[in-house]
């Protein structure tokens, strides 16, 4: 009688794998990111990144006290949603950018819904488009100190040259976090190691992506193409860190896939058929939107039953 089994309500299944602790993995994966923005661009990101993530939290905080509601900033969501959106923004971007868009996130795409786990796409990236919508010319706007001109995916668009290496690396024009491929990709296997996220949804869409522009891309199997397809406009950083959102992710193994599918298609047919050349942002938000089809297409059958028509099992 000494090994008793415990006997439990379900789920059975423990992790060690608290929100808290997952939101503090998050921001510690896109800290490398964050860190070459303000190098690359100077204290105008900084400032951008602490306001947008201040205004989140605060948004947060006075909404759960105006409604009269339990105080969840401790969970660190809206810190990681305050950071996600600041790495989407130009590093010129004024500062009041940063507090409309973080407001948007978490008031009408996050605690409107009901808060953590109720929203139905990535609050980051709602927040992203409606800034892209409301404001055009300074969410398109990359000039800075470092650097002038076109993006090196708009030059890509346009048929003109681009350096690799400088993409790789981060040494280019573009939001505040996704310049940087090393940086990104050095967080996301931070991510990979601790089991927070996992390859479905980031292999699924790369490849896709990857096979997509190849066929489609008027390039063929051009991999200084490709490579600066995955190197710029935000792929990375949309693949490892927005697109693995827990709520707004299928949540079936297959589903998760089928998301992955979807969104490289999507990015693909945004980045060659598209008036923009970028379209991580909108291919998600539409995955997003499409998740509870997906999971109702995916969801395996309970043992013991079959799938009858419509969907339904017996």
């Amino acid at each position: 009688m000494e090994n008793k089994m415990k006997v439990s309500s379900n789920p059975h299944i423990r992790s060690f794998l608290t929100t808290q602790k997952i939101m503090l993995c998050v921001i510690i994966a896109l800290l490398p990111a964050a860190g070459f923005g303000v190098y690359n661009f100077g204290l105008s990101a900084l400032v951008l990144i602490v306001v947008t993530i201040a205004s989140a939290v605060l948004s947060e905080l006075l909404f759960n006290l105006i409604c009269h509601r339990k105080a969840t900033i401790s969970d660190l969501s809206a810190v990681v949603t305050g950071l996600l959106l600041a790495l989407n923004l130009p590093p010129k971007a004024p500062w009041w950018i940063g507090v409309i868009g973080a407001a948007f996130a978490i008031i009408v795409v996050k605690m409107l819904f009901g808060g953590l786990g109720q929203n139905f796409m990535n609050p980051a990236l709602g927040a992203r488009c409606f800034l892209l919508i409301s404001f055009t010319s300074i969410m398109t706007d990359f000039d800075c100190d470092a650097y002038t001109g076109a993006t090196p995916l708009a030059l890509v668009k346009s048929g003109k040259g681009v350096n690799v290496f400088d993409m790789v690396i981060g040494k280019t024009a573009g939001t505040i976090g996704e310049t940087s491929m090393i940086a990104l990709v050095f967080g996301a296997c931070f991510l990979l190691l601790l089991g927070v996220i996992d390859l479905r949804i980031p292999g699924s869409y790369i490849v896709t992506f990857v096979i997509f522009i190849t066929l489609f891309g008027g390039r063929g199997l051009d991999f200084g193409y490709i490579s600066a397809q995955l190197a710029g406009g935000g792929l990375m950083l949309g693949a490892f860190f927005m697109a693995t959102d827990y709520v707004t992710r299928p949540i079936t193994p297959k589903g998760q896939i089928v998301f992955g599918i979807l969104l490289g298609i999507l990015t693909g047919v945004f980045r060659i058929f598209g008036a923009s050349a970028e379209g991580v942002s909108y291919a998600i938000i539409i995955g997003n939107l499409l998740t509870p089809l997906i999971e109702k297409v995916t969801m395996p059958t309970p043992f013991g039953q079959k799938k009858v028509k419509g969907g339904k099992t017996a």
